[in-house]
């Protein structure tokens, strides 16, 4: 497995096990998100947040709000400096998601992120 198949593995199981920090490890400090749930919970973002402080406060309010969150991951494509993942969001009472995210990693770290739901 590649260094950033490794982080796409990394990604599923901390965020799986709540594990913020160690989640957050795998972002550089001023590393961008962009959802469109961002857009569609906070419409002052246009869906994007930066830094990993943005980042902290907004998967604490998704498990706060969905506490049975889950991700299974689906699929992996990675290069030299790219990660696409294709994951599929369980919660309890809701039909599953199909979700893709796509990681701009330098220096092995996400630096930018963004999801696509289907």
């Amino acid at each position: 497995m590649t260094a950033n198949e490794n982080i796409a593995h990394a990604w599923i199981t901390a965020f799986n096990s709540r594990e913020l920090e160690q989640l957050l490890d795998l972002y550089a400090d001023d590393a961008q998100h962009y959802s469109p749930k961002l857009k569609d919970r906070q419409p002052e973002t246009q869906g994007l947040i930066k830094g990993r402080n943005a980042l902290r406060e907004w998967w604490r309010g998704a498990y706060d709000r969905l506490p049975s969150l889950q991700y299974v991951l689906d699929t992996v494509t990675a290069n030299a400096d790219r990660v696409f993942i294709e994951y599929t969001r369980r919660v309890d009472g809701e039909p599953d998601m199909l979700v893709a995210e796509v990681y701009d990693i330098k220096d092995g770290k996400i630096v930018f992120s963004r999801v696509y739901h289907g």
